[in-house]
């Protein structure tokens, strides 16, 4: 949609296929993070930046950085492509007064102006499209469709112990069931990424950018006889048949890597992988296989082939799955702990997603660590939840029955339900306790970084992040090695241009989001390293189409 809206105001005339049935994509169900240095409230909120600053944090957590033209061109143009997109009313982004980089100890790093969130949109604007956008999650609404934020969501657990709170959440609900009574398939108060996706829809709509649903690209063209090399165009399956569509300037490729696709997860996933992507299921590698086919090669270098994020997994009757990302609301929280097959904590659970799973993979390299186990107890369960078990009481017995949430009276049963030696798990159990009550884990550090008590509790002294189990019964669920998208995909330039096996440029050919490799690598230095790349290299492919005697 960034390409989209970009290419059309440049002057050129544009169509965009969508294989599925709604808009948004991976966008539409993510945090919304934006990752972009130097952007225009990076100073506003508090937090002027350097570019040797950056680039320093950069190689501290990448080491040798993949792609350096690629990268320069992220952080020269980031901003631009932001102010531009912004000043066509098709973003509107709110800077992070205090969001720290997700590596804060390590030099270069800053507390906050490198991420952007998307403001709040009323899907309202969208009148009849509403329901061609991609819905979010359900497990990340509520009532049945009800976006809400952190801060949201802890107004609603405080709502009978706080007025303040009460009438946070009497508002949000009013206007949800205003919403449902107006015949609205779910909220209209759209947030994070599917806010995002929703004011780019909504963007696209106003200018009469068409687009198509259900239409599915299966080939690139290439019919030039004086060009032999260059992409002319797609041939895209629809309900009505096979059309062959020509494209004078180019063709953009974002269609969301291949998280779904087996044999490229088989080949370049660590071993065991699964199917344990948060990514929509349409997400199966189709850019990524047409690149090819044309010549375009994947990254190389890559730290990861994904972006981790450990997952639970819930078996519904229907012999269906929903799978449930631990991301950041339950893992950082005082009173939980990970371990092992063999009862041991094996990594610092406050961390960050993917450095959780990278701490996954570390550990089942000696001992089973895949699923491994989140621990808490009766007080934490009741106060945070623990994947799709939630607080504040609610109903449980349907997860313990499907096997989701495993709940014990003793740590002694606990171990014995999970296969577990009990003297281990308890010993563990002690260990952590002990100098949990005290703020500290000397053993992995839960807790030790600006990034861990930015996510714990910051009402829970001494330390955000750490608090003992003690009260039965204690509960525990499986996750295991799942993402949130692809890292690896075909390798571009910098002006977002597929390259071959030559580094050379295939004519006529672009690739944007997923499909393209990762500007970082594969790494993971901050919220919205992935949506940054994909706004400014979609904005990249379509300025350059537009003026490419204009690239330098």
């Amino acid at each position: 949609m960034s390409a989209a809206i970009t290419a059309h105001l440049e002057g050129l005339s544009v169509l965009m296929l969508e294989k599925t049935a709604h808009i948004g994509g991976s966008t539409a169900i993510s945090g919304g993070a934006i990752w972009i240095p130097f952007n225009d409230q990076t100073e506003k909120v508090g937090h002027p930046d350097s570019e040797a600053k950056v680039w320093e944090y950069l190689h501290n957590v990448l080491g040798e950085i993949p792609n350096r033209s690629q990268m320069q061109a992220y952080l020269d143009r980031g901003a631009q492509a932001l102010r531009y997109l912004e000043q066509h009313d098709a973003l509107r982004l709110l800077g992070r007064v205090y969001s720290p980089d997700y590596y804060p100890d390590r030099s270069g790093a800053s507390m906050g102006g490198r991420a952007l969130d998307p403001a709040e949109f009323d899907a309202r604007e969208l009148g009849g499209k509403f329901r061609e956008l991609r819905n979010p999650l359900p497990e990340f609404t509520v009532l049945g469709g009800m976006m809400i934020t952190l801060t949201d969501a802890r107004h609603l657990l405080r709502v009978t112990r706080s007025f303040a709170s009460w009438k946070h959440g009497m508002k949000l609900v009013l206007r949800y069931f205003k919403d449902r009574l107006q015949g609205y398939h779910r909220g209209t108060r759209t947030l994070l990424g599917n806010a995002l996706a929703a004011r780019l829809f909504a963007r696209m709509v106003s200018l009469g950018i068409p687009y198509r649903l259900h239409a599915e690209v299966t080939a690139l063209l290439r019919a030039d006889p004086q060009a032999p090399e260059r992409v002319t165009g797609v041939e895209v399956q629809t309900p009505a048949g096979t059309e062959q569509l020509s494209a004078r300037k180019g063709v953009l490729l974002a269609t969301g890597g291949f998280p779904w696709d087996a044999e490229m997860r088989q080949a370049h996933y660590p071993s065991p992988t699964g199917p344990y992507s948060m990514s929509p299921t349409g997400n199966t590698g189709d850019g990524i296989r047409m690149g090819r086919e044309v010549g375009g090669v994947l990254g190389t270098g890559n730290s990861s082939p994904a972006f981790w994020a450990p997952v639970s997994v819930l078996q519904r009757a229907d012999g269906t799955a929903l799978r449930y990302p631990h991301l950041v609301w339950d893992r950082a929280k005082p009173g939980l702990i990970a371990v092992n097959s063999a009862g041991k904590r094996f990594v610092n659970e406050s961390t960050s997603y993917h450095e959780f799973v990278i701490g996954m993979y570390r550990s089942h390299e000696q001992v089973a660590t895949i699923p491994a186990y989140l621990l808490c107890d009766s007080d934490f369960i009741e106060t945070w939840g623990l994947g799709l078990a939630l607080p504040g009481g609610r109903p449980r017995q349907h997860l313990e029955h499907a096997g989701y949430l495993v709940k014990a009276p003793t740590l002694d049963a606990l171990a014995g339900q999970l296969g577990m030696d009990g003297n281990v798990l308890k010993e563990t159990v002690a260990r952590y306790n002990l100098h949990a009550a005290q703020g500290q884990d000397p053993e992995f550090g839960k807790g030790s970084t600006a990034y861990n008590q930015y996510l714990g509790d910051p009402d829970h002294q001494p330390n955000a992040c750490l608090a003992p189990l003690q009260k039965g019964p204690f509960y525990a669920v499986r996750v295991y090695p799942g993402d949130i998208g692809t890292a690896l995909g075909l390798q571009a330039d910098a002006h977002a241009r597929a390259l071959n096996a030559q580094g050379t440029p295939i004519p006529g050919l672009y690739v944007a989001g997923n499909d393209q490799n990762s500007v970082m690598g594969g790494a993971y230095p901050g919220p919205g390293i992935t949506l940054g790349p994909a706004l400014t290299f979609g904005w990249i492919a379509a300025m350059h189409m537009a003026h490419p005697e204009a690239a330098h």
